[in-house]
């Protein structure tokens, strides 16, 4: 029988639980035709110690860090707030030089989530792009500035180093690790053994929530509000302008002062959002919702949302309508 792929999973302190579960799951969940497990995957942690879990509870490992120099690849699940890796950017030495070294002699090393922070900390992404969860993206750049971060993306495959964004994008990092090592029949028994989706592609974007800012007394303030309620029709900038009755140039700079974004940005991110409810609520036809939200046709929603969320408007409405 063939030696099967050894996974070592790493867990810290305020470990988050789903990722620690997620390799696990997944990974045993890969069989060859005779039903033979492809994967050993095993727990660590520093000293062999009872580690917390950021839901409360103990890990209590059977392995030490030794098991990262015997294993062919290295995961390391995310940590939450308190974790050194995420206030200050600094790892433990004894941690750091485990990782170094078994990344030296070829071990293939995945981070989930907030792992990337441990991953930068240990220097193992320095020059590479990387993702993370996108609400600690701030975070991670102020960190670590020499990483590529990509906050956008469910995951980023950069050959012997991946990184995945949180929660279920470590599923479809690990799903996208089977496929690599053994192909798409396998990683797809693996995923319906696991009951999920066998395939998201990693450019697809983390589908980041951003709420429209409510209304208050500011400059521009009662012009989102009059745009918001026109997405269909055509919004210029010299007609937002107009409307809050500023020359385009102030209009513009305090719009960007109020809001970060440019007036344009700003209207077909509002667009993109108006679109995504019509898709997730509606029946009404790509051409339709195309032109409630200001798009105008099918194509230019295809374009748009290619170019921000990473998925065509089809395949956004089939994997997020609502079940009603």
């Amino acid at each position: 029988m063939t030696r099967p792929h050894q996974v070592a999973v790493l867990a810290l302190d305020e470990v988050v639980a789903f990722d620690l579960g997620t390799p696990t799951q997944v990974f045993n969940a890969a069989r060859d035709r005779d039903d033979q497990r492809l994967y050993q995957v095993r727990i660590c942690t520093p000293g062999a110690r009872p580690v917390r879990s950021a839901a409360g509870f103990t890990i209590i490992p059977e392995h030490g860090l030794e098991l990262l120099a015997e294993a062919d690849t290295i995961i390391v699940a995310g940590v939450y707030y308190g974790a050194q890796p995420l206030t200050d950017g600094t790892l433990d030495k004894q941690v750091r030089d485990a990782l170094r070294t078994a990344a030296h002699w070829g071990a293939r090393v995945v981070s989930i989530c907030t792992g990337a922070f441990v991953l930068a900390a240990a220097g193992l992404l320095d020059g590479r792009r990387a993702t993370t969860h996108w609400a600690h993206a701030e975070t991670f750049r102020r960190l670590f500035p020499q990483v590529d971060l990509d906050p956008g993306v469910l995951f980023v495959d950069e050959g012997r180093v991946l990184t995945s964004a949180g929660v279920g994008a470590g599923v479809d990092l690990c799903l996208h690790i089977v496929r690599g090592d053994h192909g798409s029949e396998v990683a797809n028994m693996a995923a319906r053994r696991c009951v999920v989706p066998p395939w998201r592609p990693g450019g697809q974007s983390q589908f980041i929530v951003q709420p429209v800012p409510e209304v208050s007394d500011t400059f521009i303030a009662g012009v989102r509000a009059w745009a918001l309620e026109h997405l269909h029709e055509p919004l210029d900038l010299h007609a937002m302008a107009a409307h809050a009755r500023m020359s385009v140039r102030t209009f513009t700079r305090r719009f960007r002062e109020e809001t970060g974004l440019s007036p344009a940005k700003w209207v077909t991110q509002q667009r993109v959002e108006r679109a995504r409810h019509l898709l997730e609520t509606t029946d009404l036809p790509i051409d339709q919702v195309a032109r409630h939200s200001g798009f105008g046709t099918g194509a230019t929603l295809r374009q748009q949302m290619g170019a921000t969320l990473g998925v065509a408007p089809s395949a956004y409405r089939t994997t997020f309508r609502s079940a009603g």
